[in-house]
């Protein structure tokens, strides 16, 4: 199945890329490698902010760090031409979560973004990652997820 297909069969629709908000860019190619900056779990409806452990719950940040994925691969689309076929291996995703002094789950909610990958690229989707809490993230988002692809 292709990637095209599995997201339709997963009714994602990949959105723009989002703007950098620094001075950054989004994305990254480097020989055989995309780097993709940090996504926030946001959205076309404001995305999910706040603190996990306190005001957001950890299934609202699984579904935070979701977001992030798809985030992720609307940078990596663009990095590609609209091409995901060429994504050889997602190799590590670094996941952030704004994390209340007493939330320890931080691997479950970033297995939002480490599950869509699977569900996207199959095998080639399987990948190294960390896993951080962190006192803030930017713009009050609860999660963000940054990446490095190996491509064609």
């Amino acid at each position: 199945m292709t990637v095209a297909a599995r997201l339709a069969e997963l009714n994602i629709t990949l959105p723009e890329p989002a703007k950098a908000v620094a001075n950054y860019v989004g994305w990254v190619r480097t020989g055989n490698l995309v780097h993709i900056s940090g996504q926030l779990s946001n959205d076309a409806s404001g995305g999910i902010k706040g603190t996990v452990g306190d005001d957001v719950s950890p299934e609202q940040a699984l579904a935070a760090a979701r977001l992030c994925g798809i985030n992720l691969l609307a940078q990596l689309s663009d990095a590609l031409d609209g091409d995901l076929e060429r994504v050889v291996r997602v190799v590590k995703l670094g996941g952030f979560v704004q994390a209340a002094g007493d939330f320890t789950a931080i691997p479950a909610v970033i297995n939002g973004c480490s599950d869509l990958m699977v569900e996207v690229f199959g095998d080639k989707g399987r990948h190294a990652r960390a896993a951080v809490g962190v006192y803030r993230l930017p713009l009050g988002f609860a999660v963000e997820v940054d990446a490095i692809i190996e491509v064609q």
